[in-house]
């Protein structure tokens, strides 16, 4: 069934749990919102959400530089006190961030920074290209809903496998060093630098070099 995007927000907001977390908790239970909430109670996922409401205001500014100098990423990730913020686990996770940035490249933290605007080209250039492949115009909003998770996960930096361990995606990884640690952490912003962006010139893949190298 479809779920929309306003039932996926209340049940966020309800639980602080994940935004694909929500959205999966409803389409595992046919949209019954009550049952939904039960259902991230169940999975464990409530541990890590009653922490993030939580203000989140101490902190790390992370960087990674690659390849000499090639790909550089700074990232600001927020704890609760100064104390988990001084943690090696905590420094560990930021650093990890830092290096999935510089392999994968997201533009967005998560869905919900992506404008508006963004989203609604990007969903009529894939209805062009699918009306002119011949897709059905009955079946052209299912598979646009599709085809738009897709480009929402590939982009969005909580919604892309884990570089390190893709049975995981980053917001996962979140959520499990949230319970681990035992405070809320909130990876806030970033801004990732790729030596010759936007100069016309032959360019290497320097993002399948880290990811490549992270993996190995």
């Amino acid at each position: 069934m479809t779920i929309s995007a306003s039932l996926v927000k209340d049940l966020r907001e309800k639980t602080s749990a994940g935004m694909m977390d929500c959205k999966k908790a409803l389409q595992e239970t046919d949209g019954n919102f009550d049952k939904a909430v039960e259902w991230l109670r169940v999975k464990g996922l409530s541990k890590a959400a009653k922490k993030a409401g939580r203000v989140a205001a101490e902190g790390a500014v992370a960087s990674y530089i690659h390849a000499g100098g090639r790909i550089g990423v700074l990232v600001e990730v927020n704890s609760e006190t100064d104390f988990v913020a001084r943690n090696e686990e905590f420094q560990k996770f930021v650093n990890d961030i830092a290096m999935h940035i510089a392999a994968m490249g997201p533009a967005y933290v998560a869905e919900e920074d992506i404008p508006q605007e963004i989203r609604d080209k990007e969903r009529e250039v894939l209805k062009n290209k699918a009306l002119e492949e011949g897709k059905k115009a009955d079946f052209l909003d299912k598979i646009l809903d599709g085809q738009m998770k897709k480009w929402v996960a590939e982009i969005c930096l909580m919604g892309q496998k884990f570089v390190k361990n893709p049975d995981l995606t980053v917001e996962k990884y979140l959520q499990e060093k949230i319970a681990r640690i035992g405070e809320n952490i909130v990876i806030r912003r970033f801004t990732r630098f790729e030596l010759g962006e936007g100069i016309e010139k032959k360019q290497d893949n320097f993002a399948e070099e880290v990811a490549a190298q992270i993996k190995g």
